[in-house]
C-alpha cells in the first residue's frame, strides 16, 4: 500500500509540474462573497486557481488580494488577465476569454501585452499562445490544459458517441426549472452515463487530470464508497436540481465559450470597467506555498480562500498542514475567516491539528468558531456541487 501511493503520488505530481491544470475557477465565488463579507480594509489569501475567482472577489473593493500558487502556470494565466484588463478593449477581452480564442491573438499578444507580463509569465505565453488562436481539434481555450482536456473528450463523447448536442443545447437554453429535468431525466441521464463512461470516470488518471489527488480521492472514496457515485450525484444536482441558466462554470465545459449573458462577473461589460479603472491593481500573484507566503508577507490578512487542498495534505503532507495552519494562527487579524472546501462529507483532520498561540498549545479545532447554518445553506446553492462540503470558520481572539 505504501508502493501505490507513492506511485500514485508520483504520477499526480508529474501531471501538477508540467501543465496548466486548471483554466476556469472551480468554485463559485457567489458563494464565497456570501461567506467572506468582503469590505474595503480586508486583505485576502486566496489560491489562485484559474484567477477567475481574483477578479471576482476584486469588484468588492477589498484593500487587497494575494493569489498564491505553486504552479506558475496558473499565475501566469491570471497575470495574463491582469495585462488584457489593463490594455484591451472589452470585445477583445471578451473574444479572448468570454469565447475562447481570438484570431488576432498573436498580433495583440505581442502589441499590447507581453511587455507588460512579469517575466515567467512572459517565457509561458511566449510558447503557449496558441491556446487561444482557435485552430486544431480543440478550438478552445477552455479544451486546453488538462481540466480542458477531459472536458475536450467529454464533448467529443456527447457530440460523436452518445449523439447528445442537442439534447445538451437545449438544456442549456431551458427557461424553466422543470423542463431543464425533464430533459435530464428522460432524454439525457441513462444515454449519458454508460457503463464504461462510469468506470472511466472512477479511475484515478481521470482524477489526476481534473486536479484531484489522492488523499482527496480517499477522502471521496471513504464517504461516497466509489467515485463513479459521488461524480453522479454531482450531475444529477447540477443538471436535475439546480438551474442551468446562469452555470457559467457547466456551459464552459460543455460548450467551449461562455455567453454574454452567462459568464463570471468578470466578463461582463461593467465589471470589466471597473476593473479596468484600478481595482486590477489590487491583486498580486505570488508563485509559492501558502506557508510560504504568509511567512514573507509581515502585513495582516483577514481573509483566507484555501480552496480543497487541505485534503491534499490530509494524508501524506500532515506536517503541512500543521505548518500551514500556524502560519495562519501566525499572520491572521482578530477578525479573521477562512472558507475552504473538501470532497469528503464531514473531515476529521482539521480539528486535531495542533499549533502555538501566545505561548501555549491549542488544538485548531478550539481556535475556530464555525458558521455550518450558513455554509449548509450556501452550499445547497452551489452552481458547480463538485465537492462534498463547505467550510466557513472565523479564526477566534483568544
Amino acid at each position: 500500500m505504501p508502493l501505490f501511493r507513492a506511485f500514485n503520488r508520483k504520477i499526480f505530481n508529474s501531471v501538477h509540474v508540467n501543465n496548466l491544470i486548471y483554466n476556469s475557477c472551480w468554485e463559485d465565488p457567489r458563494l464565497d462573497r456570501q461567506a467572506l463579507q468582503l469590505t474595503p480594509k480586508d486583505r485576502l489569501l486566496m489560491i489562485t486557481s484559474a484567477g477567475c475567482n481574483a477578479l471576482d472577489y476584486a469588484l468588492t473593493g477589498p484593500a487587497h488580494i494575494h493569489a498564491v500558487d505553486v504552479n506558475p502556470r496558473q499565475n501566469a494565466l491570471l497575470e495574463l488577465k491582469l495585462a488584457g484588463i489593463r490594455a484591451l478593449k472589452f470585445d477583445d477581452f471578451f473574444q479572448f476569454f468570454g469565447k475562447g480564442h481570438h484570431p488576432e491573438c498573436h498580433a495583440l499578444y505581442h502589441r499590447r501585452l507581453r511587455d507588460s507580463l512579469p517575466l515567467k509569465a512572459r517565457a509561458y505565453w511566449d510558447r503557449h499562445l496558441d491556446y487561444f488562436n482557435g485552430q486544431g481539434i480543440r478550438k478552445s481555450f477552455y479544451f486546453m490544459g488538462t481540466a480542458g482536456f477531459c472536458a475536450h473528450l467529454v464533448n467529443l463523447y456527447i457530440n460523436h458517441v452518445v449523439q447528445l448536442r442537442s439534447r445538451i443545447d437545449a438544456l442549456l437554453a431551458s427557461s424553466t426549472l422543470s423542463s431543464q429535468q425533464d430533459l435530464y431525466f428522460d432524454e439525457v441521464h441513462q444515454t449519458f452515463w454508460k457503463r464504461w463512461v462510469a468506470w472511466l470516470a472512477g479511475q484515478n488518471g481521470t482524477m489526476y487530470l481534473l486536479g484531484v489527488p489522492q488523499p482527496q480521492i480517499d477522502q471521496i472514496k471513504r464517504h461516497y464508497h466509489s467515485i463513479s457515485v459521488f461524480i453522479k450525484g454531482c450531475l444529477d444536482a447540477v443538471f436535475g436540481y439546480l438551474p442551468l441558466a446562469d452555470n457559467y462554470f457547466w456551459r464552459v465545459y460543455l460548450t467551449g465559450r461562455y455567453t454574454r449573458e452567462c459568464c463570471p462577473e468578470y466578463l461582463m461589460p461593467e465589471n470589466f470597467a471597473r476593473l479596468k479603472s484600478g481595482l486590477v491593481d489590487r491583486i498580486s500573484t505570488h508563485t509559492c506555498s501558502v506557508t510560504e507566503f504568509l511567512n514573507r508577507n509581515p502585513e495582516p490578512i483577514s481573509r483566507f480562500v484555501l480552496l480543497d487542498h487541505m485534503d491534499w495534505l490530509s494524508t501524506f503532507g500532515h506536517h503541512l498542514l500543521q505548518e500551514e495552519w500556524q502560519a495562519i494562527v501566525d499572520h491572521a487579524t482578530p477578525d479573521s475567516r477562512i472558507i475552504w472546501r473538501s470532497g469528503g462529507i464531514n473531515i476529521d483532520y482539521v480539528d486535531p491539528v495542533e499549533v502555538r498561540l501566545k505561548g501555549s498549545r491549542w488544538w485548531i479545532g478550539n481556535l475556530l468558531s464555525y458558521r455550518r447554518e450558513l455554509a449548509a445553506e450556501l452550499y445547497r446553492r452551489d452552481r458547480v456541487h463538485t465537492y462534498g462540503s463547505f467550510y466557513i470558520a472565523d479564526l477566534k481572539a483568544t
